[in-house]
């Protein structure tokens, strides 16, 4: 479904602050994987991210999705395919409007926008429906300003925000990262559950070797804008956090001495 091919992205180019993000990626991913990703800080996982969505211009390389080369498509024309939870709860949400407000904009994602009433009798109830899953009583505040929510309501609203409207690609940028471990726990199986009910596409990274591991059927691990790992099905499976550190290190050179260090 996706296919990246020699994927390069420099940011600052030209000056003492040149970073060479992503460095020839080469990626190919199959209609209904949940691949997760890990790396150490600086390893090019969000600005991988950024350039399928179209944040981030690329340098070279290209992006076919279903065979449609979209490297060059701006990042509005993007989003009709591509659905997107950041980090900040705050981000996929507008905080003044209410929580159905919100839901009316996502369930209105690659369509045209004319003039007429922006939330519909009949939508309040697919609202109201698709509210109830996440289990926190939203389905009972539709009138609510987003911005009277916590972080996680929000969290978990934009996750459903994301995939009102089935994406063909589903990114996810370290979404529960901001939580509480509780809250991050809720939001982890809504993801879960969503993504395996609607059989989507997903790539979610993550700096939970633990997580990375449990969730999806496909890991991938950068490091200096390569991938140096890729692994699935009874690989992945078997594999601990010890075994992936174990791989960090080897790729780095350095000898794995402790099962406490972790990758960061």
């Amino acid at each position: 479904m996706i296919d990246i091919a020699n994927l390069v992205k420099t940011f600052h180019r030209g000056s003492v602050n040149e970073v060479l993000a992503l460095s020839g990626i080469d990626l190919q991913v199959k209609k209904g994987d949940f691949i997760t990703v890990i790396g150490s800080n600086g390893a090019g996982k969000s600005t991988l991210l950024n350039c399928l969505a179209g944040s981030y211009p690329v340098d070279s390389g290209q992006i076919l999705v279903d065979e449609q080369d979209i490297s060059r498509w701006p990042e509005y024309k993007r989003a009709s395919q591509i659905s997107r939870v950041f980090q900040d709860p705050l981000l996929g949400t507008c905080g003044p409007l209410s929580i159905e407000q919100n839901l009316a904009l996502a369930n209105r994602r690659g369509k045209s926008h004319g003039l007429k009433r922006g939330v519909q009798r009949r939508n309040r109830d697919l609202f109201r429906k698709q509210l109830r899953q996440l289990n926190l009583g939203l389905e009972d505040r539709l009138k609510d300003s987003v911005g009277l929510l916590s972080g996680g309501q929000r969290q978990a609203l934009t996750l459903l925000m994301a995939t009102l409207v089935k994406p063909r690609i589903l990114l996810l940028d370290e979404h529960t990262a901001a939580l509480d471990p509780k809250t991050a726990l809720q939001v982890l199986k809504l993801t879960q559950q969503l993504i395996i009910d609607q059989h989507l596409t997903a790539l979610m990274v993550t700096h939970n070797m633990r997580q990375a591991l449990q969730l999806g059927n496909r890991l991938i691990m950068l490091h200096g804008g390569r991938i140096i790992l890729d692994v699935s099905g009874q690989e992945k499976t078997t594999m601990t956090v010890e075994d992936l550190l174990e791989q960090f290190y080897k790729v780095r050179g350095e000898e794995f001495v402790s099962d406490r260090m972790l990758l960061v």
